[in-house]
């Protein structure tokens, strides 16, 4: 199958939402997107990147969405936040093509690695990165991924020192 992918560009981001929303409902989690279409408009073009898949004839059918990290230990390195190709779409290369693609642009910005996480429940994902060689970090070495948002959050602001 020939595709194509570019760089995401401001008039995508309708776009972006739709796809945002089908990986979440995806992901059995749909009442978790709070990011609205405007705010998708800032935070595409300044704070993360992404790039696309784009088919003759369709609309854009997947996006590789990613942002640059820092670790003391290595240097730095990408995240792929998310990684996702319209169901129709699947198994033709193109999940892929996107992933090596962030990984050819980590590599130009002097990335050390690439990261991502992954639900434990999606099997398929999970085989199709270790098939590419990438390591389980929490089977491997016991690294969990962990989050404060909500009143977590708030009550870790509400503990800051004063200036």
């Amino acid at each position: 199958m020939h595709f194509k992918i570019r760089a995401a560009a401001k008039e995508d981001c309708r776009e972006i939402s739709r796809m945002i929303k089908e990986l979440a409902v995806f992901e059995k989690m749909s009442d978790q997107v709070k990011i609205s279409h405007e705010d998708n408009k800032t935070s595409v073009v300044f704070l993360v990147t992404c790039v696309f898949v784009v088919l003759p004839g369709f609309t854009l059918v997947g996006y590789a969405l990613y942002f640059y990290t820092y670790s003391t230990w290595t240097g730095r390195s990408v995240y792929l936040e998310d990684l996702y190709v319209m169901p129709e779409f699947r198994g033709n290369g193109i999940g892929k093509g996107l992933m090596s693609k962030v990984a050819e642009v980590g590599k130009k910005k002097q990335c050390v690695r690439l990261q991502l996480s992954v639900l434990d429940w999606n099997t398929p994902a999970r085989d199709f990165y270790a098939t590419k060689g990438a390591q389980d970090l929490t089977a491997g070495e016991g690294w969990h991924f962990i989050r404060f948002d909500g009143q977590s959050l708030d009550d870790l602001v509400n503990e800051a020192p004063e200036d």
